[in-house]
């Protein structure tokens, strides 16, 4: 883990990736926002709280498995969510 800045970037740049191939979606099929892709795009806008809060927790321990925990969970929670995107 090279550091926390790293991380909350990754965080960022990834659930932001998929909210946009959320977008992309919607424009090539039908046009405008359907339910199941505004739930897609609030279950990223809360995985990305989530992780973010667990980011900034203070009271850890071992920082450095901490973190490497986050970056599973990050791993975990971005394929379940391009899972959902193909299923579209």
């Amino acid at each position: 883990m090279a550091n926390v800045r790293n991380l909350k970037k990754d965080i960022n740049y990834v659930l932001g990736d998929i909210i946009e191939a959320v977008y992309l979606v919607e424009m090539s099929t039908t046009g405008k926002p359907t339910t199941e892709t505004n739930a897609l795009i609030d279950e990223a806008i809360t995985t990305f709280d989530t992780l973010i809060t667990k980011v900034n927790a203070k009271n850890v321990e071992n920082k450095k498995a901490h973190f490497n925990q986050i970056n599973v969970e990050l791993e975990q929670a971005a394929n379940q969510l391009i899972e959902k995107i193909n299923k579209l």
